[in-house]
């Protein structure tokens, strides 16, 4: 019996080790998107993008892998939490920043931060924060994208209203929302192509496949391409099992693609 209980603490040890692992894992996903109606003079643009980063510290070994490599970064909420030193923060930021412009939308466990101070080191850091407003991009040929970013869903902040009203009538359109849910709201006269969004951390441990959430990754949903990331660090316990950590540098192209 003595044996039994020790070979179970050892399993039980080593599982943990690996969930721990799991959860700290430095990777980036290199992903190309192909999008109908994507600006063809805008040839490729490349965007870093990071959510759910919480309590964790951004290697350097994240941001060596990118730099160089993207037009822009965007982090999709829950930048911090509760608990977490402001110092923490704005190193990550300044980080991020040596990659290319950083933009940002909020996160639930944003708020659970002092969110006066946040928003006032964003803007001291130069960060472009998108609170149901939208950035407008233009091609040297005219063509214009547009990325519309709102408040946190899940907290009764979002306006995708006022993010549209901030974006031209016409245009390329991407959507930054922590809160993948957003998209069950999407309707074809929002014309938004692509949806970026984090939050669920792909359900964080997955028991036998199964978790709170799905696992992230790519899907069509209301006619938009729907990027939902497992996001870089963890809420309440720092393991993972079946959702490791990850980080994204998307390669965004039009697609060619016609019907045969």
């Amino acid at each position: 019996m003595i044996y039994f209980i020790l070979g179970m603490l050892l399993i039980g040890s080593f599982l943990l080790l690996y969930m721990y692992r799991q959860a700290f894992t430095d990777k980036v996903l290199n992903q190309e998107i192909r999008l109908k109606e994507f600006p063809e003079s805008f040839g490729s643009v490349k965007i870093f993008f990071i959510s759910d980063i919480h309590k964790r510290i951004i290697q350097d070994a994240i941001i060596n892998e990118v730099k160089g490599k993207a037009d822009l970064v965007v982090i999709g909420g829950d930048l911090a939490e509760k608990g977490v030193p402001l110092e923490r923060v704005s190193a990550n930021i300044e980080k991020l920043k040596t990659i290319a412009p950083v933009f940002f939308v909020w996160g639930n466990n944003d708020y659970e931060f002092n969110s006066h101070e946040l928003d006032s080191l964003l803007y001291h850091l130069g960060v472009k924060v998108l609170d149901n407003t939208a950035v407008k991009f233009e091609s040297s040929t005219g063509d214009v994208l547009h990325i519309l970013g709102i408040d946190d869903l899940s907290l009764g902040k979002s306006r995708l209203d006022l993010a549209m009203r901030d974006a031209d009538e016409e245009g390329f359109r991407i959507l930054v929302s922590h809160n993948p849910a957003i998209v069950n709201s999407l309707k074809p006269e929002h014309n938004i192509s692509l949806v970026l969004s984090g939050h669920t951390h792909g359900g964080q441990i997955r028991i036998f496949g199964f978790g709170p959430y799905e696992l992230g990754g790519i899907t069509m949903k209301n006619g938009a391409t729907v990027l939902t990331s497992n996001g870089y660090g963890t809420t309440g316990v720092p393991l993972r099992l079946g959702a490791r950590a990850e980080t994204h540098l998307l390669t965004l192209v039009a697609d060619f693609k016609t019907a045969d």
